[in-house]
């Protein structure tokens, strides 16, 4: 993606949320871009909502699947936010489904002012997750095994990563699909993740790391981005964020009486977690600045254990 191909797919995003928020019956005046990655975030000024419109996505993910995800993400903060869990919840203007509209996959949230002031404290967010996986171990709905982690887009990245010779060295791969036939059953299978890990409650949980998507708002912090909801053990929503954040976490759950972090479990989300960046070095033609951001981890999976320990 060249700069004029980058703009150009922010102006359409822009577009489509325009188009499908005064086909919904909202008021734009000003559509304001509050945030442009993998996703465009736009708030449909002056109306009280913010559409976010996923952009950058593996080739595997269309627009079925990825509404799949959005009505579970819906749900799930429509249903937090009516327990009174804080939450960015779904605007309550228009039909809480995904809308579609030329070629994209859209949602309608609550506007909420940020406080810019306020510096992210990731450690106080990892203790505060603790709170959020008690909140949502009542949730009724069903969801997926550990589709956070994304298995096809793995398998098919990993297959796919001999075409980007300068983003990954030949040795560096192959040690990553050794490591993916290792803990790809764990990751695809319940039952065969259950038999590993004897004793391992799973959960609805966030998916996406959410000490990094806790948002601060004016009047206070709240929980945002379920975009990746699923089923899992506590572990993954810890992924990679080393000691500091799971001794945080544990603080949190020994304070409402919740299961502390496994171990050995988080030596296995660790090792998905490194094989889920690298898989995403597919994604720097759509995204080139995700190098600078994807490098450094892959450096630091390579002084890591092979597989979390798992082939031991």
């Amino acid at each position: 993606m060249t700069p004029p191909h980058d703009a150009h797919r922010t102006s359409a995003a822009v577009d489509a949320a325009v188009g499908a928020g005064r086909d919904l019956g909202l008021t734009v005046a000003d559509a304001k871009v509050l945030h442009d990655v993998f996703s465009v975030v736009v708030h449909l000024a002056p109306s009280p909502v913010v559409v976010r419109i996923p952009t950058v996505l593996p080739p595997s993910e269309d627009l079925d699947s990825l509404a799949r995800r959005q009505r579970a993400e819906l749900d799930v903060a429509r249903w937090l936010a009516d327990q009174g869990t804080p939450v960015i919840a779904p605007s309550p203007l228009v039909p809480r489904e995904p809308v579609q509209r030329d070629g994209l996959s859209m949602t309608f949230w609550q506007f909420v002012e940020e406080d810019r002031d306020k510096e992210p404290d990731y450690v106080a967010n990892s203790e505060s997750v603790a709170d959020l996986h008690a909140a949502m171990r009542a949730y009724p709905g069903r969801l997926p095994f550990l589709s956070a982690a994304d298995p096809r887009f793995i398998a098919e990245s990993l297959t796919a990563l001999d075409k980007f010779p300068g983003l990954i060295g030949a040795p560096e791969l192959d040690r990553a699909r050794r490591e993916w036939q290792v803990l790809e059953p764990l990751v695809r299978s319940r039952t065969v993740f259950e038999e590993a890990f004897p004793g391992i409650d799973l959960q609805p949980i966030h998916g996406d790391s959410p000490p990094a998507n806790i948002f601060s708002g004016v009047d206070g912090d709240l929980y945002s981005d379920f975009e990746l909801v699923t089923l899992g053990p506590v572990e993954w929503d810890l992924a990679a964020l080393g000691p500091v954040h799971e001794s945080a976490y544990n603080r949190g759950a020994e304070r409402n009486g919740t299961r502390l972090l496994d171990e050995h479990v988080l030596r296995f989300v660790n090792a998905v977690g490194m094989l889920r960046i690298i898989a995403s070095l597919t994604l720097v033609p759509q995204l080139p600045e995700l190098v600078e951001y994807l490098k450094p981890a892959v450096d630091q999976w390579g002084t890591m254990p092979f597989a979390g320990g798992m082939a031991g």
